[in-house]
């Protein structure tokens, strides 16, 4: 038991790292929260949405397979863009295209206009947290990255993950249960905090940006590839963190279409699911993230990675709706992984050449998500739904794990650092 001592100094640590952060980290930090909360209210019903106007699983495979993959091969430009640019403009564009997805979400009569809706979300999707990264690994210094993307985790997919998965749960029960009519209206709530969001960067939101020391005409091609002789091990990481983001094709968006078709969830019982996710990303996100700033990056991933695994086996296995809740539960650990990993790789590169790196992050990421959302979907309807969980949990041990061994841990790699210019 904590002595109040223990409690207090944990309390000042906190302050004391919010008081040293810069405005602009506070403010990518609370546009964030406030996206993650609108999007957990409609998360549990988006791909149930789709199947109800009509989608098979391989169709409800094609929809985020298209907008995944449409998403990551802009990634490079979008990367390019804000290198040369300013974060903003990129960021406020981004936000732009998720007002979009939701009014088309909002509208949509036929499961072939949520494919426009989907590349709508997923492109602003990437490009919105493509800014906020940015931002992010900027301003936060190696030793504040792991406990700030932990902190960013907290607030936005922990206390608002809880509360906006529930909160949209009593609007379905409002609006008439688990179907068209009733999931609808959640878009167009969705829709309307997205557009405050976008008034919140378009006015508090600085135009900084990091430049290189010598400015060189502008040319995508050779300042992508720039990029890989100035980094150190980029290639296998981009392997690592393109088999980290395999689950958010292979296995969220068939996670509640399995849950509510497979073992019967309702409405509470999905959003119970996500809520439970939120709840492990609240309670884990800052001392795991702690703890990947004091022993390294690497060796929490090892930890935390079987718990992951054990998420998919918990939801096939699910007799009850009670273990559906602690499988969601413990699929929180999926966004853990996915930030620690990601500031183990923006660690190896230097600050003015970040946009690109996170563009081919981004490219990579969304490339490996969309074709394995293709290939969860083709599983699904051919061979069985289990398999497609139990395929994800094979591509990230056999695949990413032995190569996480071969890298260097980067908590300790000196990070060049450039000016900022405002």
């Amino acid at each position: 038991m904590q002595r109040p001592q223990e409690r207090f100094g944990i309390i000042s640590k906190g302050v004391g790292f919010l008081k040293r952060q810069q405005r602009d980290w506070k403010l990518t930090v609370g546009r964030a929260s406030l996206s993650r909360f609108l999007y957990q209210i409609v998360f549990p019903y988006q791909s149930v949405y789709t199947v109800a106007l009509g989608a098979t699983r391989t169709q409800l495979g094609i929809v985020n397979s298209v907008g995944m993959g449409i998403a990551g091969l802009l990634g490079p430009l979008t990367g390019w863009l804000i290198d040369r640019r300013t974060p903003k403009m990129v960021y406020l564009i981004g936000i732009c295209l998720l007002v979009l997805a939701y009014l088309t979400y909002g509208v949509a009569q036929s499961w072939v206009i949520i494919i426009i809706a989907m590349i709508a979300y997923q492109l602003g999707y990437a490009i919105s947290d493509h800014g906020c990264w940015v931002f992010c690994a900027n301003l936060l210094i190696n030793e504040d990255r792991g406990t700030g993307t932990g902190f960013c985790e907290t607030l936005g997919g922990g206390l608002f993950g809880i509360i906006g998965p529930m909160f949209g749960a009593f609007l379905v029960a409002f609006f008439g249960g688990v179907n068209i009519i009733g999931i609808r209206p959640l878009f167009f709530i969705s829709l309307a905090g997205t557009i405050g969001a976008f008034l919140l960067i378009l006015t508090q939101l600085s135009n900084r940006r990091w430049a290189s020391p010598v400015e060189t005409r502008p040319n995508f091609i050779k300042d992508l590839f720039q990029v890989f002789r100035q980094g150190y091990n980029l290639k296998r990481m981009l392997i690592i963190i393109a088999m980290t983001y395999v689950p958010y094709g292979m296995i969220l968006p068939f996670t509640q279409v399995f849950a509510h078709e497979v073992k019967g969830a309702d409405e509470y019982i999905l959003g119970a699911m996500v809520s439970g996710m939120g709840l492990t990303v609240l309670v884990l996100s800052i001392p795991l993230g702690r703890l990947a700033d004091r022993i390294g990056r690497k060796k929490v991933i090892y930890l935390i990675s079987p718990i992951f695994y054990a998420s998919s086996l918990l939801l096939i296995w699910a007799p009850n709706p009670g273990f559906l809740i602690m499988a969601g539960t413990l699929q929180g650990f999926f966004w853990i992984l996915l930030n620690i990993t990601g500031a183990m790789a923006v660690e190896l590169v230097p600050s003015e050449q970040m946009g690109r790196w996170l563009g081919i992050i981004r490219f990579f990421e969304m490339l490996a998500a969309a074709s394995t959302a293709l290939l969860a979907g083709l599983i699904w309807d051919n061979i069985g739904s289990v398999y497609l969980f139990l395929t994800a949990i094979g591509l990230d041990l056999f695949i990413k794990i032995p190569l996480l061994i071969k890298m260097p841990e980067t908590l300790w790699l000196h990070k060049p650092s450039a000016g900022c210019r405002n």
